[in-house]
């Protein structure tokens, strides 16, 4: 341990007091040892300081730069922006005087429907894991920490708390920790946070498989790990696992338990110290910044150019039929309240208070002086169609054929925000019909869609082009029309695949499910790597997106055409700008196995590099492949293994555009077999899984019993259990009720802020709501609750009265006890 001096001279109350935070956002100081309070934040993509310690809202922080979501900035392919991004997010952190981001967030994106994957960057974890730790390099650069999370299988939000991902131990490794290892072999962060949700039946706040043996023993990580706020389960147990710090304060209730753990011996005092150390470590780095006599500033101004920029770097030009970038003296009009009312950033705890919001409108009258014909055609807060709106709307695109009609669409907050999963993968009911019905009667229409995930496009074909901006941050508005008039040139690419339909999907039968456990029987073949090994068409292609200028790539060579499985292989080619602007393009490098004995997929992201070329300029590039480019998870030998044989190396800019490819032999050293499912698990061999994997084919890669979907008959109610869990009893379907109605009077602003909180309150465990309550809800009362909606309404709501009236205050029988 690194700080024992101090640790001996500290009692078995402060060691514990050290292993919990002191309010909702500051960890516990002890100033008589140099160890002060420390303040983290949420801040994937902003510093969300709330004014108040203890205060747990989602709205009211600090206005500060709402830059790129990870939805968007993954879109970019640019580690070279990600690092700048981390820079900025530190400085104006400093600025905040605030220690620790609670960001990135890295998890896969398994579904599109995960209502939370515009806080995710990929559904490749080679490319999450990239940006994410380039990401964390950025903002570490500056002093500041980052905390990446949600460690792990978090990818959905219905039954977050609760809900066990049943995950096997290839498709795990391969899949749903990559990202994790990368972004922490290559950035070090300073803290990860867990997840709410369990592991093969664990909650991942006290998973030893996750905390130690995978995270300390496998990758030798040293940093600190920090429960998800509220996501502790059993203290001790976390604690036992590796769970170095709870979030927020239990109020003193779980340090009691820590303290009683280590006196009656069932907890060493050696894993608590070993724990508290962890914390220790993080304050000593916080330390060094000095806020207490060190003050540190931004340029507000300039942090919203910049956000501008990178904005413009990210957006994905998805078609363009000759019609962009608009022509000098071309006549547009506009439609679409988005136009107004840009959707920005996702809702949720990653909301960020802008400095400044940019809109389509005002940037048209600031920048070029006029306001172009509008009309809103639909409102963001319903999904109905009004017919007065979408009237004028028509009307104004039929009036001239020839004016280009510029429509602003996407997912509002009530479709995707966290807490809550989307229902479906279409766009609201009132923007698909004003988009039908403007096509009508002009053929000159240009979509620019605002949403933080893939959508359905039946109206493809009917439009001229369409320009995706995913989420694009405050100063969004701007980089679209930098992109629409040919200030920029875009050159975002896909970060995940847009499939034709939803039932295309390979998890589709198997989200979210619960409500105690979710499967995963795709296995490996999430997104790409199940559309393209099972050659099913899709609406637009990973790595894919357009520019305003052409290149070309060309005499690929690689080191060697025989490598061992321990050697590097240098993969080198040139591209060229033949296009006549300037531009950026994105060089993906994809390895597929020619004739693999374990299932693969076809072939699989392994590198990537965005260049930026002059018209006629060209660049020579290259890249290095290690072993991990031609491995796969061998759950025989707990380890990546290279089978021997011939793989093709792929270079192009998408995963369908791949020009340039090359053979070579690579030998595995080893001597490991590669285990064979082609009789137990058949289909999986080429991914053929499109009615659906049977259940004994996935539990013979599983490996083990799965866990239970459903509570048994005669499972005994704990506080695990969350009020969607109570409805089966009369006395359940009133509490949920009473909380939708309470949760609703309660929360002010937006439907979808109401439909969010609402969603938190239900699905959140009895246990976490009194944890997170700071006191408000004793366990004692969250056990009266419990009983109310188990089949015992009024044995608990009279045993929760007294409680409720005298919380804090003795009762006339204790009293007299």
């Amino acid at each position: 341990m690194q700080y024992d001096k101090i640790l001996q001279n500290l009692t078995i109350e402060q060691k514990a007091s050290l292993c919990s935070g002191k309010d909702f956002w500051y960890t516990k100081g002890i100033p008589e040892c140099g160890l002060p309070e420390i303040m983290m934040t949420d801040g994937p993509h902003g510093v969300r300081k709330q004014p108040s310690g203890d205060n747990a809202g989602i709205g009211g922080s600090v206005p500060v730069t709402c830059f790129l979501p990870a939805c968007t900035s993954a879109a970019s392919w640019d580690k070279e922006m990600l690092f700048r991004m981390g820079l900025e997010l530190g400085e104006e952190a400093k600025a905040e005087k605030v220690s620790v981001l609670l960001g990135p967030g890295i998890n896969i994106k398994r579904n599109p429907l995960c209502g939370r994957n515009f806080e995710y960057f990929s559904e490749d974890p080679y490319l999450a894991g990239k940006m994410g730790a380039a990401l964390i390099s950025g903002i570490q650069y500056t002093g500041v920490g980052a905390c990446v999370k949600h460690f792990a299988a978090n990818n959905q939000e219905t039954r977050r708390q609760t809900v066990s991902a049943a995950v096997d131990e290839r498709t795990l490794r391969e899949i749903y920790l990559n990202a994790f290892e990368i972004a922490i072999k290559e950035a070090n962060p300073w803290a990860i946070m867990n997840a709410y949700n369990k592991l093969n039946g664990t909650y991942c706040s006290e998973n030893k498989y996750l905390l130690t043996d995978v995270l300390r023993r496998d990758w030798g990580y040293r940093g600190l790990v920090m429960t998800d706020w509220g996501a502790e389960n059993d203290r001790v147990a976390g604690l036992k696992a590796g769970g170095n710090l709870e979030m927020p304060s239990s109020g003193g209730v779980n340090d009691a338990k820590i303290v009683e753990a280590v006196k009656n011996g069932t907890l060493d005092e050696r894993v608590l110290d070993a724990n508290a150390d962890r914390v220790i470590d993080m304050v000593m780095k916080a330390k060094k910044l000095d806020y207490e006599n060190a003050e540190y500033h931004y340029n507000k101004a300039e942090h919203h150019r910049l956000a501008r920029e990178m904005a413009a770097n990210s957006f994905v030009l998805l078609k363009n039929n000759d019609i962009l970038p608009i022509k000098k003296g071309q006549k547009v009009c506009v439609i679409g309240e988005m136009a107004q009312k840009p959707r920005f950033q996702g809702a949720g705890s990653s909301y960020i208070e802008p400095t400044k919001i940019d809109s389509a409108m005002s940037v048209y009258k600031e920048e070029f002086g006029y306001e172009p014909k509008y009309e809103p055609g639909y409102l963001c807060e319903s999904d109905k169609p009004d017919a007065t709106l979408e009237a004028a709307a028509v009307e104004m695109a039929g009036r001239d054929k020839e004016r280009l009609i510029l429509m602003f669409v996407g997912l509002t907050d009530i479709y995707e925000a966290e807490a809550f999963d989307r229902e479906h993968m279409r766009l609201p009911e009132n923007q698909l019909s004003l988009i039908e019905k403007v096509c009508a009667v002009n053929e000159n229409v240009v979509i620019i869609m605002h949403a933080g995930s893939p959508v359905e496009m039946p109206f493809i074909d009917k439009v001229k082009a369409v320009l995706y901006t995913y989420l694009g941050g405050q100063a969004g508005a701007g980089a679209v029309l930098d992109i629409l008039y040919g200030k920029k040139n875009p050159s975002g690419k896909l970060p995940e695949t847009f499939p034709l339909r939803y039932e295309d999907v390979p998890s589709a039968k198997h989200f979210p499910e619960g409500p105690l456990s979710v499967e995963y029987r795709e296995g490996i073949y999430v997104g790409y790597r199940y559309f393209d090994t099972a050659q099913k068409e899709v609406l637009f292609p990973f790595g894919f997106g357009l520019s305003y200028t052409r290149f070309d790539f060309s005499d690929i060579s690689l080191s060697s055409e025989n490598i061992r499985d321990d050697d590097t292989l240098e993969v080198s080619f040139t591209i060229k700008n033949i296009g006549e602007r300037d531009g950026a393009e994105v060089c993906q490098v994809y390895v597929g196995a020619d004739n693999p004995k374990i299932f693969k997929a076809k072939k699989e992201l392994k590198e990537f590099k965005k260049v930026f070329l002059k018209a006629g300029e060209e660049k020579r590039i290259t890249l290095h492949l290690n072993k991990r480019a031609f491995a796969y998870y061998n759950v025989n030998s707990a380890s990546f293994e290279v089978e021997t044989g011939r793989y093709t190396v792929y270079i192009g800019n998408s995963l369908v555009n791949l020009p340039l490819k090359k053979q070579l032999r690579v030998t595995n050293t080893t001597g490991v077999p590669s285990p064979d499912y082609s009789e137990t698990a058949p289909v999986y061999y080429n991914a053929a899984i499109e009615n659906d994997v049977p259940l004994e084919q996935f539990i013979a890669v599983y490996g083990a019993d799965l866990p239970d979907k459903e509570y048994a008959a005669d499972a005994v109610p704990d506080l695990n259990y969350t009020f969607e869990d109570m409805t089966k009893t009369i006395g359940g379907r009133v509490l949920k009720k009473i909380v939708t109605a309470g949760a609703s009077m309660a929360v002010g602003g937006t439907k979808a802020n109401k439909k969010m909180i609402i969603s938190m309150m239900l699905g959140s465990p009895l246990r976490a709501s009194a944890l997170m309550s700071g006191g408000r809800l004793t366990f004692k009362m969250a056990e009266d609750i419990l009983m109310m909606g188990t089949g015992h309404f009024w044995k608990g709501f009279f045993k929760l009265i007294p409680h409720t009236l005298f919380k804090g205050n003795k009762t006339r029988k204790e009293k007299a006890q």
